[in-house]
């Protein structure tokens, strides 16, 4: 059987005049793009471009949640009720399925946004918090989680469609969490080394660690992030090496982890 997987990146995270990332080369790369809802990045007329451009390409659209917190780009931690984070959920993955559809597509996937992912990653009632509330007006949708983390146990407890995701250009922790990024060696700027890495870990079927240690896990898509200089040259290398090693690139599925 021929070994699959997804390329997905953040986007859509421009905002008026300021533009954040490459959108519109990383789309050729990618097969599936998580595109932020307005809160902690983009606005309304990004939110339609990036999906407009997507749809013209047959990427994948998810609806990308964050706090809502500009300034900080969404990556400082708040610390909300259960049912106030489920509304702030909620209100984004509406806004996106609504961009969607006006450019002639749908959501298939929804993605939680930096400190809202890394403190659902290490949470689980908090993970599962926001994926139930996004269950709830998107039945349909498939749940990206960090793989090995909360986010994908809190996932497998709703039997929902899951895409299990790891990450090109950060570095690992021991207990599959992303090395924070005020650290030294937490982010990869290196290409090659970016692609051949994630080559391995997807023959492997694991993440490795900074460590030396290896965690089992289900890989359906990998991460490419937009935002960094060298964002597009570790988006190529790391579709070059998948493709090298004979690894085919499509939208992931979306099967539950009872069923996978």
């Amino acid at each position: 059987m021929t070994r699959t997987v997804d390329l997905n990146a953040d986007m859509g995270e421009s905002f008026g005049p300021w533009v954040m990332g490459r959108d519109a080369e990383v789309l050729d790369v990618v097969t599936s793009a998580n595109v932020a809802c307005g809160l902690h990045a983009g606005d309304w007329d990004v939110m339609a471009q990036t999906m407009a451009a997507a749809t013209a390409r047959g990427v994948g659209i998810g609806a990308h949640p964050g706090f809502p917190d500009l300034q900080g780009f969404g990556r400082r931690k708040l610390h909300l009720p259960p049912q106030s984070l489920a509304h702030l959920v909620q209100y984004q993955v509406g806004a996106a399925q609504a961009m969607a559809r006006a450019a002639g597509s749908e959501v298939r996937h929804l993605k939680l946004h930096g400190a809202m992912a890394n403190m659902a990653a290490a949470d689980r009632e908090m993970a599962r918090a926001c994926y139930t509330a996004a269950l709830a007006v998107a039945p349909e949708i498939i749940i990206m989680v960090m793989a090995g983390t909360q986010q994908q146990a809190a996932a497998a407890e709703l039997g929902c469609g899951v895409a299990c995701e790891i990450f090109a250009d950060r570095a690992y922790n021991a207990d599959a969490s992303l090395v924070d990024r005020a650290l030294p060696g937490a982010v990869i700027h290196d290409a090659e080394r970016a692609g051949e890495r994630v080559a391995r870990m997807v023959e492997d079927g694991a993440i490795f660690a900074e460590d030396g240690s290896r965690i089992p896990t289900r890989i359906d898509t990998v991460c490419l992030h937009g935002d960094t200089p060298e964002a597009l040259d570790i988006a190529r290398s790391v579709r070059t090496h998948l493709t090298a090693a004979g690894i085919c690139l499509q939208m992931f599925a979306g099967a539950s982890l009872t069923s996978a």
